[in-house]
């Protein structure tokens, strides 16, 4: 009788024992995400389209029509050099056409009524044709004493003065495109399989630490340097705030290998040597839970790619899992969402 009664006795104080000693644990469950193997690399801001603006002619500057930093449209005058002798010759040369213009009318009205040869109209309409070769030699020549915007952008400081004398080859000033920018960067030689047009860029500039760039990849060079053993890629970055800067250093993130992957928060695994485990609980009520060998994939901040031993939407012990064992019951205390923080629940649940 007094064994029956140790035996209960053990038995009750065993259950007893499994009762009090279930552990407070959190929870996440695992999820599909896209995923993508980052390529870091830096990389150097380059302008869309540039040009150094400068003269084909020896002249005397005799107007500027720009300030520095100015942002102007293509065609607009920017320099203007002396022209007076240019501006008499577009004068005579205009003057010509009119009259070579009336002499081939007059003529052609008679030839139409029978009153003059086909060889005096002919004659006409070549005075006619050199007037206007004339008049358009001339305005080219004008045109050449005019410096313009070749295309939509800001400009850079002015290095000339008006009544200097400009010269072929001297710098006026520089014209940018900045509302698209170029990114350039190497990239190692074993990436070159992954690397192709139109992969997505995150770009991170240490003047603006907050805020993310983001662009593809529009070309790469056709050669890999045999010195760095790394082919240069080239980026397309909008700039619609036009707050980036051609010359700027950037921290370069190239997505490579898009796809779609299993994962959970890296506080849930554990390691023992070289192998990898969780540990699974069922959230719907309180239970027992069970130690799982997994196959990680990617790391990437804050979480794991989980290649085998999980499926979707199984939840995992983020917190508490060292003391646990195979079949220990717990008692689920919270489950994290994605996109929460951890210290955040902890926080609230009191623990650290």
């Amino acid at each position: 009788m007094n064994y029956r009664r140790i035996i209960v006795l053990g038995i009750f104080l065993v259950l007893q024992s499994s009762t009090a000693q279930a552990l407070d644990v959190i929870v996440a469950r695992a999820v599909s995400v896209e995923l993508a193997d980052p390529i870091e690399a830096l990389g150097t801001l380059r302008a869309n389209e540039s040009a150094d603006l400068t003269s084909s002619i020896t002249e005397i500057i005799s107007e500027i029509r720009f300030s520095d930093g100015e942002r102007v449209t293509a065609g607009d005058v920017l320099v203007a050099l002396t022209n007076r002798e240019q501006l008499a010759e577009l004068a005579s040369a205009e003057a010509s056409v009119e009259e070579a213009r009336r002499q081939y009318q007059r003529v052609q009205d008679l030839a139409g009524r029978g009153q003059e040869s086909r060889a005096v109209l002919d004659q006409r309409q070549r005075e006619l044709n050199t007037a206007l070769a004339r008049l358009q030699g001339v305005e080219a020549r004008l045109s050449d004493r005019l410096i313009v915007a070749p295309f939509d952008g800001v400009l850079g400081l002015r290095n000339v003065s008006v009544g200097s004398l400009l010269t072929p080859g001297t710098i006026v000033t520089t014209i940018l495109d900045d509302s698209v920018m170029k990114l350039d960067f190497s990239v190692p030689e074993r990436f070159l399989a992954l690397v192709e047009p139109g992969l997505d860029i995150e770009a991170r500039s240490s003047a603006f630490p907050d805020e993310r760039f983001t662009g593809h990849v529009i070309g790469l060079s056709n050669q890999v340097d045999p010195v760095t053993r790394s082919f240069r890629v080239r980026a397309e970055i909008p700039n619609e705030r036009l707050a980036l800067r051609p010359g700027m250093l950037m921290n370069v993130v190239l997505k490579t290998g898009s796809r779609q992957g299993l994962t959970i928060p890296e506080e849930a695994v554990l390691s023992r040597g070289r192998d990898h485990y969780v540990f699974v609980a069922d959230v719907e009520e309180d239970t027992r839970v069970r130690r799982r060998d997994v196959e990680l994939g990617a790391r990437y901040p804050g979480f794991v790619e989980i290649r085998s031993g999980l499926s979707e939407g199984e939840s995992v012990v983020i917190h508490g899992g060292f003391r646990l064992s195979d079949g220990d019951r717990v008692r689920v205390r919270a489950e994290l969402e994605r996109g929460q923080s951890l210290a955040a629940i902890l926080a609230g649940t009191g623990e650290s």
